[in-house]
């Protein structure tokens, strides 16, 4: 999978890598020569006091130095450039991926996961990737090349190098091998501790209101405490990895010493050539080192290009149709046909073959008891799920067949939990409809009893609003969601349980408000309130999933148990 990522999202970069190619190629080129030089400047010159041969072969190694400067630096440079685009363009693909999830691939991953992916595991790949550009064929022909020239040097103790290399390979092995499993985990519990943080913060009005401060704070330390053992089990091997890379280095350095030496002593050898293999043998082992950074970088990177595939590969169950259809004749007809819907893995449907139609200027009304399937029944009309079974209709036609911006800008959404974006009022407020002037803007509000609350708000329709709305009350969000949604004018207006935060003159307020607007549109209310649906044209009527009633309220009361019990019991809470 790392290698997939990599060849599909480096693929616009290709002529920057094959200057940042050449750029290694003819630096490590230029490395390589420097001990040779250098050992010629010391038997040529040094040892026979010859100045001239010094001073030409001195300004020959300066300007290989500047060319090994210059090229490294450029290849640093594009290198890093390049896997900062790289990461951009993973990032971008994960958000549109996610972006087209229905609610079932978000609720698979989860919100924490996906975050971890688009962020933490985009980083690991991309400082991967930094560090291939750098040391990936730095390391492999500096090694070849070091071992050649040392070689060249004196082959008599070329047996050091046959000795230190392959102990310094089996010492870096065995340690990566115990660092693969651990990356994995980390990966993990990074997803664990992202998934406590979101919920605690979340939640803090709940934790602190059911005084479950102690319980969270042992849940975090648990999840913490999971993250910092097994990052420091990876750290401890990590860790020993240097140690033993220098250990092997010094100790190889040492033994040049020693027998280049006694070489030296013997006239086999000149004291250049010594200082020559020493500077190829540590160029050899610094290739290992470099080689090790790699191997140290490159579990957790495939770890997370795993992550990251899982995510791109995953196709949304809700599918855009090819040449979907744009517009209808009719506008706003909505019919739902022996309808039933089990999510993944449960054991039932939470609905069974619902049949509803809702035609333009009536209000349909859903009422149930909790877990009735009401928000499931309504989230099937914009296609947030797919029925499994039935179909939903729009002006006579298939939801599935439909564009899904021509679908979802015929529909004005109130979702149960009404939510706000971080801006302004007005920013909130033109999701509904992006070029809304001002007098728009502050009817919508009049018609959701919003407009008193916002015109008192320091800025007016430019007050901040937080992330989530969480500077604002439930009643006023609902409202400013409403808002949202009046000013879309849509052809289908679903209340998904929209009114239950307001109190009962606010409500009956709103509706009276909402009458005109919608007497053209279809309305499909889902309340908890009867008094919110009493004057419903239709009030349907869901018992595990299945509609037990339907008709009118009066109707109801004289033909169906389940709605004579709702109303009963509200008006005992009332009394």
């Amino acid at each position: 999978m790392l290698l997939r990522i990599l060849r599909t999202y480096t693929r616009p970069y290709r002529a920057v890598m094959v200057g940042i190619v050449a750029l290694q190629l003819v630096g490590t080129l230029a490395a390589l020569t420097l001990p040779s030089l250098n050992a010629a400047i010391i038997d040529n010159g040094v040892v026979k006091g010859d100045t001239a041969y010094i001073l030409r072969e001195g300004a020959w190694m300066l300007a290989v130095s500047l060319v090994q400067i210059v090229c490294t630096i450029g290849a640093v440079f594009l290198g890093a450039r390049t896997a900062m685009a790289f990461g951009r363009d993973v990032r971008s693909a994960i958000f549109h991926r996610v972006l087209a999830y229905s609610s079932r691939e978000v609720a698979r991953f989860g919100a924490p996961s996906l975050i971890t992916r688009s962020t933490n595991d985009v980083q690991q790949v991309q400082m991967m990737l930094m560090m291939a550009f750098t040391l990936l064929l730095t390391a492999p022909v500096m090694m070849v090349g070091g071992i050649i020239m040392a070689m060249r040097q004196d082959v008599g103790l070329s047996w050091l190098i046959a000795v230190a290399v392959p102990v310094l390979a089996i010492l870096v092995g065995l340690v990566i091998s115990r660092m693969v499993p651990g990356f994995r985990l980390v990966q993990k519990r990074i997803d664990r501790i992202n998934g406590v943080l979101r919920e605690q913060i979340g939640g803090i009005r709940v934790i602190r209101a059911f005084v479950r401060e102690p319980d969270e704070r042992r849940r975090f330390d648990t999840a913490n405490t999971e993250l910092t053992d097994v990052t420091l089990y990876v750290g401890r091997w990590m860790a020993l990895m240097f140690p033993l890379v220098m250990l092997v280095t010094n100790v190889s350095t040492v033994a040049v010493i020693w027998f280049g030496g006694l070489r030296v002593a013997s006239g086999a050898m000149e004291i250049g050539s010594m200082m020559a293999f020493l500077s190829y043998i540590m160029q050899i082992l610094i290739s290992v080192m470099m080689s090790t950074f790699m191997l140290v970088m490159l579990p957790r990177a495939a770890v997370s290009a795993d992550r990251i595939g899982e995510a791109l590969a995953t196709e949304p169950s809700v599918v855009p149709p090819e040449g979907g259809i744009e517009r209808t004749p009719q506008h706003g007809r909505l019919e739902l046909r022996r309808v039933s819907f089990r999510y993944p893995g449960a054991d039932q449907p939470v609905l069974h073959a619902v049949d509803l139609a809702a035609e333009p200027g009536q209000t349909v009304a859903v009422i149930g008891s909790t877990g009735a399937g009401k928000t499931t029944l309504l989230n099937l009309v914009p296609r947030l799920f797919d029925p499994t079974e039935g179909q939903v209709l729009l002006d006579g036609v298939d939801v599935r067949n439909f564009e899904p911006e021509a679908l979802w800008s015929r529909i004005g959404l109130v979702p149960q939990r009404a939510y706000l974006f971080s801006g302004t009022v007005a920013s909130n407020l033109r999701y509904g409809d992006p070029d809304a002037s001002e007098e728009q803007m502050w009817e919508a509000l009049e018609i959701a009893q919003a407009r008193d609350f916002v015109a008192a708000m320091e800025g007016g329709l430019e007050a901040p609003i937080a992330q989530g709305g969480t500077n604002v009350s439930g009643g006023q969000r609902q409202r400013l969601a409403i808002a949202r949604a009046v000013l879309r004018r849509p052809e289908v207006y679903l209340f998904d349980d929209a009114f239950s935060a307001l109190d009962v003159a606010t409500d009956a307020r709103l509706r009276r408000a909402l009458a005109p607007i919608t007497r053209g549109s279809t309305v499909v209310i889902v309340a908890q309130r009867v008094a919110t649906i009493i004057d419903a044209d239709q009030i349907v009527v869901l018992e595990n999933g299945e509609v037990v009633g339907r008709g009118t309220h009066d109707e109801l009361l004289a033909t169906s148990e389940t709605y004579r019990e709702i109303v009963e019991s509200q008006r005992q809470a009332a009394a």
